[in-house]
């Protein structure tokens, strides 16, 4: 499960470089993503997640636990 994040579903996508003469080269775009671990006080241990800089802010706002069921809830999470 590389280059997905854990949380949001977030993975690359593609698109186009485009030159100075507009000649379209296929690429990728990948979510900016860390690996990190984090501390969830309802379950009492640390989890090691994939996560990008946006579900880290939802952390921050919502919390891991309620950001871990939504995840596990839409099938995202396993």
């Amino acid at each position: 499960m590389s280059r997905v994040c854990q949380i949001t579903g977030k993975k690359a996508i593609t698109g186009n470089n485009v030159s100075h003469s507009h000649i379209r080269t296929k690429r990728q775009f990948h979510p900016n993503l860390h690996t990190k671990k984090f501390f969830v006080p309802e379950l009492n241990e640390w989890v090691v997640l994939k996560v990008s800089a946006k579900a880290m802010r939802n952390m921050d706002k919502n919390g891991i636990w309620n950001c871990i069921t939504e995840a596990s809830e839409k099938g995202i999470l396993k």
